[in-house]
């Protein structure tokens, strides 16, 4: 397969840039904004003619949450409008978009996990953009992967991980909030469970989604818990609500994802994300022997 990679200098383009070489078989194309503007369809579709993928796996995107309240017109560029013109495109060029979304999409007021049948209902910019993004591929294809995926981190880019280890490092106390509640991603078990569907898309018939985090349920407060225990770091982390710690976008408080669907229909098996987190700061050489 001709597999392209959009968002290729994020945290999962770059996961799944280090897994491609484990499929010597398929032919990879990883790109991002510096090389083609996916704003712009022109510049997409040159890129698209030249290299005439099977597949295309969108993992770019305008991630920066708060920053979205004060530039919701780039967001929605990127989130919504990119999208649109990705999909337009879809049928014209024959390749199978799996589109990478986000629990920003819930307003996080179940306490239940989510499942992809629920009803969407964004409180931030980030989530309305995505969902718009969404949107956008259902009313244009009629065959598609839409992926939702939560609290994303890796080795790659700026995440909560990377800021609790800087962090740690400066200042003996951190204050994490502890009344919000979800599941961290490692971004390479979301690559690894991305390129393990690709060969299975002719099995759908839809625009299908589905969720995929690890296994388990935390707060922040036990993820950076578990990395100052992982890295036998000295700070203390100390509790606090959400309205001790406030922001531009409004966090969901509750977007534990179900992700019974993507293990039944694809066979994915989804570590736990301790087992995840331990794997990762091994990786980047933290991890207390």
């Amino acid at each position: 397969m001709i597999i392209a990679v959009l968002g290729a200098n994020g945290q999962l383009g770059n996961e799944l840039q280090v897994l491609a070489k484990s499929y010597p078989d398929d032919s990879f194309y990883f790109t991002d904004i510096d090389e083609v503007n996916i704003t712009q369809k022109e510049s997409f579709e040159n890129y698209i003619r030249k290299i005439q993928p099977d597949i295309l796996i969108n993992a770019a995107a305008f991630t920066a949450v708060d920053k979205a309240e004060s530039d919701a017109e780039k967001a929605m560029q990127v989130n919504a409008k990119a999208v649109e013109i990705i999909a337009s495109l879809s049928d014209t060029y024959h390749y199978f978009l799996i589109h990478v979304s986000t629990d920003y999409v819930f307003d996080g007021t179940h306490y239940k996990p989510y499942h992809e049948l629920d009803v969407p209902h964004p409180v931030s910019i980030y989530g309305k953009t995505k969902l718009a993004g969404e949107q956008a591929i259902k009313g244009l294809l009629s065959r598609a992967i839409i992926i939702r995926t939560s609290w994303l981190y890796s080795s790659f880019g700026n995440n909560f991980v990377k800021t609790m280890l800087k962090l740690s490092k400066e200042r003996s106390q951190l204050s994490v909030v502890f009344d919000q509640i979800g599941t961290p991603t490692y971004a390479a078990d979301l690559a690894d469970a991305i390129l393990k569907i690709c060969p299975q898309t002719q099995k759908i018939k839809n625009v299908e989604i589905y969720h995929y985090a690890n296994e388990g349920v935390c707060s922040w407060y036990d993820l950076a818990k578990e990395i100052m225990y992982a890295t036998a770091s000295s700070c203390e982390i100390i509790p606090i609500e959400t309205k001790d710690y406030p922001t531009a976008a409004t966090r969901p408080h509750y977007s534990v994802l179900n992700k019974q669907k993507i293990k039944t229909d694809f066979g994915i098996r989804i570590p736990h994300w301790k087992d995840s987190l331990f794997h990762c700061l091994n990786q980047m050489n933290v991890l207390k022997k």
